[in-house]
């Protein structure tokens, strides 16, 4: 058994406005499956597959207080392309962000509601307008443990400071921890959602992927939130 990694939950203050900025900054289809909900997908996507990481963005009353813990990383072609883009962003709403990143060749900025995400330059190719998922923690190694094993993308590189993955197909967005001394603090913004394969007992993958190290968040909601090692919440949604 596995899961894959299927989409981005975003909390927000107007689900319905910020996904509006992220459609046109990624070029995807918006739609809503219910009241405070906004999906976004690219057009004409079969969900779920590994090509793309989607965004369901959420409706959620309290204000962003903090730095999130995960992010995206847009994807340019060439540094020429990257201040096309980020011109692009300032004008739908987004602004220049300062998270001490110092004198880096990515470009940090944060939506109209104060989420961070990063506009690369040439580093990553063919993944789609999305290059890479963040997420900071305190051990890459054992975050790209637990993933590798919870999921079925590849563990692809391991140092002390960064683990990546990717899905097992080699396509798509990567996802890579980070180290960071930020310590959490609070429910994350930003999470991760996975999913079953189809066919799969739900009740018996959150078992296994408590037997790697997850742990259950008692919330009433008709799908299963865990916590990943460091404390990272995610949803297992339901096998699709």
């Amino acid at each position: 058994m596995a899961t894959r990694l299927v989409q981005i939950n975003m909390k927000a203050l107007d689900d319905s406005a910020l996904g509006g900025f992220w459609a046109e900054a990624l070029g995807w289809e918006l739609s809503s499956e219910g009241p405070g909900v906004t999906n976004l997908e690219p057009a004409g996507f079969a969900y779920p597959h590994p090509t793309a990481v989607c965004i369901d963005l959420v409706k959620y009353p309290d204000p962003k207080t903090v730095k999130n813990r995960v992010h995206l990383d847009l994807a340019a072609k060439s540094p020429a392309h990257q201040a096309e883009l980020v011109a692009r962003l300032k004008e739908l709403g987004a602004t220049l962000a300062d998270v001490g990143q110092g004198d880096v060749p990515w470009t940090v900025m944060a939506d109209p509601e104060g989420n961070e995400f990063c506009v690369l330059d040439s580093l990553y190719e063919q993944t789609g307008p999305i290059a890479s998922v963040i997420v900071d923690c305190a051990d890459p190694a054992a975050m790209a443990r637990f993933w590798g094993q919870a999921t079925d993308w590849t563990v692809h590189k391991v140092t002390e400071q960064s683990a990546v993955l990717r899905s097992a197909q080699g396509v798509g967005p990567y996802l890579q921890f980070l180290r960071t001394p930020d310590v959490k603090t609070g429910w994350n913004r930003v999470h991760l959602d996975v999913r079953p394969y189809p066919g799969d007992d739900p009740a018996a993958e959150a078992a296994r992927l408590r037997s790697l190290g997850a742990t259950a968040v008692d919330l009433d909601v008709p799908w299963t939130v865990m916590a990943d090692p460091e404390g990272n919440e995610f949803c297992l949604l339901s096998p699709k």
